[in-house]
């Protein structure tokens, strides 16, 4: 019996770990595509407040990210208000977390100053140059590491130092 909860266990997390993988993937593909992001958005439409905040913070992305291609100024004001809020409540749910700063990075470089969402760029930067060399997943490492070698927040010596590691 015991053996068998263990299996389950390592099962679960197999499936999970494959899960925040494909999620990860979608993202990438979302933001560099306005025509994936409908996709990821109706992939995302799943995750609660009860998921891991990682997923609450791709969740905030996709809302983020749909809010570009609204139809009224309202509807894009207030579709990234959501987006950015449930990023946020990830970030204070689990603020020791690499994944949603790592989002939320993303989201305040590739915002128009005019919504004024660019206010924690520094701090993630710095967490983000701090913590990389502690994250044990290589689909997250890699991720992140493909993130900073294109950002433009990054200078070219934080990104060699990523590169090195």
């Amino acid at each position: 019996m015991k053996y068998l909860l263990i299996g389950c266990l390592l099962l679960v997390t197999n499936v999970q770990t494959l899960e925040l993988k494909t999620v990860r993937e979608a993202y990438k593909k979302a933001a560099q595509n306005q025509e994936l992001v409908d996709a990821f958005f109706k992939t995302m439409q799943s995750v609660s407040k009860t998921d891991s905040a990682a997923l609450i913070a791709y969740k905030g992305a996709a809302i983020a990210l749909k809010a570009r291609n609204a139809k009224t100024l309202k509807d894009k004001k207030d579709g990234f208000i959501e987006g950015v809020s449930l990023i946020e409540y990830a970030i204070e749910t689990e603020p020791n977390t690499i994944e949603p700063r790592f989002i939320r990075l993303g989201i305040q470089e590739n915002t128009p100053k005019i919504l004024k969402y660019k206010d924690a760029i520094e701090v993630d930067k710095q967490f983000i140059l701090k913590q990389y060399q502690y994250i044990t997943s290589s689909n997250l490492k890699n991720h992140i590491k493909d993130f900073i070698l294109q950002s433009t927040v990054f200078t070219d010596e934080e990104k060699q130092t990523i590169t090195a590691k």
